[in-house]
């Protein structure tokens, strides 16, 4: 018999799954022609929370058994399929042109044009990884 995952894998498997499931919800509403402005507030109504919540649960906020339940119900995933490990996802084909147009400019570029790069590239990580829900 297996012993039940700890708590600690269970809420960094949760935080995982959820944003995976961000990402495919973003890609698919972008393919389709929507604009990237609003997919976290349309993302935070599907799940049925506000998109405050959306914002904490991406931040740390651990998401509790009722909420995966709920999140799993609406993504027509399988009960517990939040709490499960899986491997790191896979980029996406946007991901992947997107990597291959920066290694494209990267090479391109002199030491000074590739110090801009990467420090534009920072600064929106930073600016990402602070801003509020679009």
């Amino acid at each position: 018999m297996t012993a039940p995952p700890s708590t600690a894998h269970t809420t960094r498997n949760r935080r995982h799954n959820v944003l995976a499931l961000f990402h495919a919800h973003a890609e698919a509403a972008i393919a389709a022609g929507a604009a990237p402005k609003g997919l976290e507030q349309a993302f935070a109504a599907r799940l049925a929370i506000s998109p405050s919540m959306w914002s904490q649960i991406k931040a740390a906020r651990p998401i509790g058994d009722k909420l995966a339940r709920q999140i799993e119900r609406l993504c027509r995933k399988p009960r517990g399929w939040l709490d499960e490990a899986r491997a790191p996802e896979q980029p996406t084909p946007a991901e992947r042109a997107f990597v291959q147009l920066a290694l494209a400019a990267y090479r391109a570029s002199n030491s000074a044009g590739r110090r801009g790069l990467r420090a534009q590239l920072k600064a929106m990580a930073a600016a990402g990884s602070r801003r509020e829900p679009g």
